[in-house]
């Protein structure tokens, strides 16, 4: 090959693997962005809850054990933050989703203090811990903060007071279904409310990146959060809502022991 001709094919070279390289570090910002906007959303409703557990200690200055329980739930809301922050350093370092084998049971068990705090005075929580739910691969953190989402979106769609069910048992699905669920062992956790519900319009874009019917209050971004997590760990969800009647939100999550 003549010399120039070999320069030119270097230089090629050079800019297909420089093209390249600006396409990854886009790409890599524009997912950033998001990772960002998406634990910004997270931190409003810590905040929403911090708040929440700070002034229902102040009205009950005169109670000790009541303020003091209202300090450590605002305290809890302040620790779950620095959690949230870790994950865009994660993020950052080319870090992998922190997911382990878990019980679903055990963290809502965990978790049900928090999400009382979150959903607020006129919203009552109720746990339903199924029975020999399986073992699935949960990232805590995230975990914890798609459930709290959901239940901060049921209490939004109740302005006058309810209650949010949280539901947890097993699902064995037989066969395939058309939103990509492949037979076998499931943890269903499912979040329902009796608010103003959805119509089918609004049921259809609930996963639309940005798109929300709380106006400036709303980021869009929490069920597409919710969305890409389930996805993460291979699982899925699935929602069902009808006007007047309430919302139901199922998280699936496969096992990840073949006997389970």
């Amino acid at each position: 090959m003549e010399s120039g001709k070999f320069v030119q094919s270097i230089n090629r070279l050079d800019e297909r693997v420089a093209i390249a390289e600006r396409e990854r570090a886009t790409n890599r910002l524009a997912a950033v962005g998001e990772m960002t906007r998406g634990i910004a959303h997270d931190f409003r409703n810590l905040l929403a809850v911090i708040d929440s557990g700070l002034r229902l200690a102040e009205s009950g200055a005169e109670e000790p054990d009541k303020a003091r329980s209202c300090i450590a739930a605002a305290r809890e809301g302040v620790e779950r933050g620095i959690e949230l922050t870790s994950q865009l350093l994660a993020f950052a370092k080319h870090q992998e989703l922190n997911a382990h084998a878990g019980d679903p049971n055990e963290f809502l068990r965990t978790f049900e203090p928090f999400l009382r705090y979150g959903a607020g005075p006129d919203v009552h929580v109720r746990l339903e811990l199924g029975s020999n739910i399986p073992v699935c691969l949960i990232d805590p953190e995230l975990f914890d903060a798609a459930v709290l989402n959901l239940v901060i979106n049921a209490r939004d769609a109740m302005p006058n007071g309810g209650e949010v069910r949280i539901v947890t048992e097993r699902l064995e699905q037989k066969t395939a279904t058309a939103d990509s669920l492949e037979p076998g062992i499931y943890a269903r956790v499912c979040v329902e409310d009796n608010g103003h519900g959805m119509p089918e319009e609004v049921l259809r874009r609930v996963f639309d990146p940005f798109f929300t019917t709380k106006g400036e209050t709303g980021s869009g971004i929490g069920l597409p959060q919710v969305r890409a997590y389930a996805q993460m760990v291979g699982g899925r969800i699935r929602i069902s809502s009808e006007p007047g009647l309430g919302t139901r939100v199922n998280l699936l999550f496969p096992s990840i022991l073949s006997n389970d």
